[in-house]
């Protein structure tokens, strides 16, 4: 009588003398692994834009914000997402990388100080394409701690020297001809445009401005417009919105699971494909309830 598979392997095992653990490990040779998490979509381009300083109840709801509601009736709502700490900076940082790197205000720091696993280069170990894009940045690549509106503050990929400066380009470098974009990209806008020193209203309409032609494009392409903030004013216990927009949204869906920003990065690596998880991001959950069947 012929043994099933799985007893033949585990008498061929026994023969030499694996342990339980060698046995299992045998067995998953071979076997196919997931290219993403099970519950979540695999978008050909996410793009990711952070605002800055404004609790959910001064964007969800307002009419100072007509834009981004426009794309939460469209998309998907989080009504339970959360900043992680304050000031700015370390929040950039850890929905960039997992961790704040030891970051804890909004000092500029020495450019490419930490190797440690990150978004960008998950990417890149993956085969996959990353870029940044940077409003109001001098040059591409450039370094530089601030110049007018434009703060490095918002910007962590700079601080880590496994990430290619090269890949953080200016705001006028976005492409036209969206399927050349990257697999995941960020779009940071300036200290005006990101609510930070402008209003809520000054930086929905440069929303609308500057990416009303990707959203729209996103829905017939497989693609996703991701919205959020760095934190809020401080008085709203970091509560913040973000707002889900694309192909592989439910229209008009909600969320009221809590999720901060290691689950956001958890997220975007799995949007991605990715199978590794920078720092907090390894035992963040994923984001589910929104995504299309």
């Amino acid at each position: 009588m012929r043994l099933p598979k799985s007893r033949r392997r585990t008498a061929l095992a026994a023969a030499f003398g694996l342990t339980a653990a060698g046995t299992a490990l045998w067995a998953g040779i071979g076997a196919a692994q997931p290219a993403h998490a099970a519950t979540l979509p695999a978008p050909d381009h996410v793009v990711v834009v952070v605002f800055e300083n404004h609790a959910y109840s001064q964007v969800i709801g307002s009419s100072s914000a007509p834009y981004i509601n426009s794309l939460k009736a469209g998309g998907a709502n989080l009504t339970q997402s959360y900043g992680i700490t304050h000031p700015s900076q370390p929040n950039y940082l850890q929905l960039f990388s997992g961790s704040h790197q030891g970051i804890t205000s909004d000092s500029c720091y020495t450019p490419g100080f930490s190797s440690a696993p990150n978004l960008a280069s998950e990417l890149i170990a993956a085969g996959k394409s990353w870029a940044s894009y940077n409003e109001t940045l001098s040059s591409q690549g450039s370094t530089t701690c601030s110049s007018g509106n434009y703060a490095r503050k918002h910007n962590p990929w700079f601080a880590f020297s496994n990430v290619p400066t090269s890949t953080a380009k200016t705001l006028t470098q976005f492409p036209t001809d969206f399927t050349t974009l990257p697999k995941v990209s960020f779009v940071v806008p300036n200290l005006c445009n990101d609510m930070h020193d402008c209003s809520v209203g000054t930086g929905d309409t440069w929303l609308k401005n500057k990416l009303k032609a990707y959203a729209d494009w996103a829905q017939s392409h497989n693609s996703l417009l991701v919205v959020t903030f760095d934190e809020d004013n401080r008085l709203s216990g970091n509560k913040i919105p973000t707002v889900l927009y694309g192909r592989p949204v439910t229209p008009g869906s909600t969320s009221g699971t809590t999720y901060n920003h290691y689950d956001l990065l958890r997220t975007l690596e799995g949007l991605a494909g990715l199978t590794t998880h920078a720092g907090n991001a390894a035992t963040a959950k994923d984001i589910t309830g929104i995504w299309a069947s």
